[in-house]
């Protein structure tokens, strides 16, 4: 039976389900759900991400973690972990770029947060040299100086989206007629942790809310300000939720959402306002990522990888740069932001 046949049967019985429960359902069902059967990157997949552009996005954010350890007093033991590490090309080139910091490599203890057994797989290969842990959330992350990166982490948890009416909000659900999905709107209904957005809203805008988020940034934050580290949050969206911005990605391109849940990729914004609400230790401003791998000197880290190369191979690297930073690429689409202890610098590249 395939997750649409289970989902309308479901709300055929129960009624609409909210948008949360469904992305939950197509991203993560144990049999059907997308990131449950699939390896979903790279060009035989369904979308590609910031580190398999190019090895200079990975690079570069190991620097920053490592230049970060090393201003906190190279703690002597410490967790270098990654929430969603993909194929684990990432911490990889994290790992490559830190080989040569002293200390750094003796006194890490790599975690990697993944709920796919499709991924961990991948990611066991990728990394057999280091010996990773798996954790199945953040709240089993070490109590000990942590070094964390999440790119595309935040996008791909469930959302509910409200819709404002007057001064109260209907929450927009997943319904059925017969085997298509559309949705739909619930009765409207106060919300209090919505009581700010009437300041910046009007009739029918619609506001995103993830509730799983704040948990995870409230224990990385806990863990930075109780033990000391830091934290790279790179993902699309922006300072505060507004509009509908839901996306299905299948084959590079977009489709629709509610089609065939479980065949393709859902993402929405990253409310980065959100997120910093639920931190508990100090944050930097959100950063654009093109000026976040400029900072950082990525134009001459290309200059200088560019030097062995020749005609395609070169082509696809100076492509690969300008797609990483360009404001039209995901330059500005992108952005960062840091966490980091009291009294401790700023993450590299996200200077205030």
């Amino acid at each position: 039976m395939s997750l649409l046949r289970i989902l309308t049967g479901r709300i055929a019985a129960t009624g609409p389900i909210t948008l949360a429960d469904y992305m939950s359902e197509a991203l993560l069902h144990p049999t059907h759900g997308y990131y449950s059967t699939r390896d979903p990157l790279g060009t035989a997949g369904d979308f590609t991400t910031a580190p398999e552009i190019s090895q200079m996005f990975g690079e570069l954010i190991g620097l920053s973690l490592a230049q970060s350890w090393l201003d906190q007093g190279a703690p002597p033991a410490f967790t270098l972990a990654e929430l969603g590490p993909g194929r684990g090309t990432l911490m990889a080139d994290i790992l490559r770029a830190t080989a040569g910091v002293p200390g750094f490599h003796n006194a890490m203890q790599i975690a990697l947060v993944e709920a796919s057994s499709t991924l961990r797989a991948i990611q066991s290969t990728t990394l057999q040299a280091y010996a990773p842990q798996w954790l199945d959330g953040a709240h089993a992350l070490p109590e000990q100086p942590l070094y964390l990166v999440a790119n595309e982490f935040f996008d791909a948890l469930p959302v509910h989206q409200y819709q404002r009416d007057g001064d109260r909000w209907r929450e927009r659900m997943v319904g059925a007629d017969g085997d298509r999905l559309h949705m739909g709107l619930g009765p409207a209904t106060p919300q209090p942790a919505l009581a700010h957005r009437l300041e910046d809203t009007a009739k029918d805008d619609i506001v995103e809310v993830c509730p799983s988020a704040s948990p995870i940034i409230n224990t990385i934050s806990t863990r930075i300000r109780d033990h000391g580290g830091a934290a790279l949050i790179v993902d699309y969206g922006d300072w505060r939720s507004l509009g509908d911005t839901l996306q299905a990605i299948k084959d590079h391109k977009a489709t629709d959402p509610l089609a065939a849940p479980g065949t393709a990729d859902l993402t929405t914004h990253v409310d980065f306002e959100a997120l910093t609400q639920a931190a508990r230790c100090p944050f930097t401003r959100i950063t654009p990522q093109g000026v976040f791998l400029e900072r950082l000197g990525i134009t001459q880290r290309a200059q200088a990888l560019a030097q062995t190369l020749r005609d395609a191979p070169l082509e696809a690297h100076v492509a690969a740069h300008r797609r990483l930073t360009h404001p039209a690429e995901m330059g500005n689409l992108f952005k960062v932001l840091g966490l980091y202890p009291t009294g401790a610098t700023p993450p590299p590249g996200l200077e205030p």
